[in-house]
Formats: structure tokens, sequence, C-alpha cells
């Protein structure tokens, strides 16, 4: 029997971009742009071609947060999702408190497993996620410093192009 019913995720990442999550889960649906208080973007996660993907690390300091979106996604979809962000190898997930406007909801999202902080994003990967902000209107103020993370160009013109098809 298929789980029934829908639960909330929060993409801080690549997943952003909403042409990237709905070719991974069609159901998708925006509940709205949240934010995740107390925590800082990294691009330390090991990707599985060595590079630098998004994760968020707690950091207790009330003036931190994370920018993002939350989607509402049907629950048949989320072994998908998981298979995508490469659950229990690359990504846990866990439930975290998240602000849409005025309410506080309980999301889930995914946090990496095997880390790096010398890795860096290729450059269409951080295009995704750059790309996914503006989207989302996302404040400038982050979105620029979105921008400003340091990136790798990808040697692999098959990988880059194959990538660059989801948009």
């Amino acid at each position: 029997m298929k789980p029934t019913g829908t639960f909330l995720y929060f993409a801080y990442g690549s997943n952003l971009l909403t042409a990237r999550l709905k070719a991974r889960c069609p159901s998708a649906r925006k509940a709205g742009n949240a934010i995740l208080p107390r925590f800082r973007l990294r691009w330390h996660k090991i990707g599985c071609d060595d590079t630098g993907k998004c994760d968020v690390v707690f950091t207790a300091n009330p003036g931190h947060a994370v920018h993002g979106v939350a989607w509402a996604i049907q629950r048949s979809e989320m072994p998908a999702l998981d298979f995508h962000e490469e659950l229990d190898t690359g990504y846990y997930a866990c439930g975290v408190p998240i602000v849409i406007g005025s309410r506080r909801r309980m999301a889930r999202t995914y946090r990496a497993i095997p880390i790096d902080p010398e890795l860096r994003p290729l450059d269409w990967y951080k295009r995704f996620v750059v790309d996914g902000a503006r989207e989302h209107r996302l404040p400038e103020h982050y979105i620029a410093r979105l921008a400003l993370t340091p990136a790798l160009g990808d040697s692999d013109s098959k990988r880059r192009a194959r990538n660059l098809r989801v948009r």
C-alpha cells in the first residue's frame, strides 16, 4: 500500500530550483519561502563527484539563518527524493524547525554525512543554487553571499551538459 498525504520538505541547495525538484518529485508544490534559524549554509558535503554540495550546519547563533523553500510533496515520492539525496550514504534525513511567514513548522530536510571543509562546488551546481534562490526571490543579501562562493569549472563536459539540461 502506498503512503498517502504529503510531507513538508525544506530545500536549501540545488533543490531550490523548481525544475530540478519537480524532475525528482512531480507532486512538489511550493508552501512558501522559509527560514531555518540558527543554521549556516556550507558547501562541504562530499558529492559523488568529489566536489562540494550544500549542507546546513547548526550554530546556535540567533543571528544565523539559512533561507530556502518549503515544499509540500506526496509521501509516495519520498523514496525518489531519498534516492537523489543519497540517503544514509550522502545525507541523513531529519526534522528541522522552519519559519514560513510568521508560522513555525517542522519540515524534513537532509544533512551531510561525509564532509570536507576544503571542497568547492562545481560551477553548474553553484548555478542551480543561486538560480533557485533568485527564482524564489530569497533575500538579495543572501543571494549575493551565495554568488560569492568560489566554484570549480567542470572538466567533464558530458556531465556538465547533462546537469544543465535539468533547468
